[in-house]
């Protein structure tokens, strides 16, 4: 069916955590603050249709820094909405003060996501563990383009 969104299993199940353990809970727990702990969902307006969500983990920890996480329905990668969607919520994000950086993880063979990593800015840290790369968006760093 074409209304499914299409997506790596690995993805689904990160989303799917993302909303038992950290979104639900976060939302209910913090409700006047729950742009920090949903997801947004990417809308294609053109179609009138979902393409994918970004979101953050929660508000700045003691460290200022919150963690990033997207997914985009596999009938529509290749075409800049992660892009434009990350780019969106981290000059939302970065109008607070609270905030110092911004930091995800990618699985090491997620390219485009690498890509749309580095497209806003963010510094690729390296495997800190064998099943992630981690990258990194230091406030001073943030380019607030369009």
């Amino acid at each position: 069916h074409s209304n499914i969104i299409q997506m790596d299993d690995k993805i689904r199940a990160e989303l799917e955590d993302a909303l038992l353990n950290t979104w639900l809970p976060g939302t209910a727990a913090h409700p006047q603050h729950y742009q920090w702990i949903t997801n947004w969902e990417i809308i294609l307006v053109e179609k009138n249709i979902s393409v994918g969500g970004v979101g953050l983990s929660g508000l700045p920890d003691a460290n200022g820094e919150t963690m990033v996480g997207y997914g985009i329905d596999a009938k529509h990668h290749g075409r800049g909405y992660a892009s434009e969607a990350l780019g969106c919520l981290l000059r939302w994000a970065f109008g607070s003060e609270s905030l110092k950086a911004v930091v995800a993880t990618t699985p090491p063979s997620n390219y485009p996501s690498h890509k749309v990593l580095a497209k806003n800015g963010f510094t690729n840290l390296g495997h800190l563990d064998p099943e992630y790369i981690y990258w990194r968006l230091e406030r001073g760093n943030f380019k607030n383009s369009g």
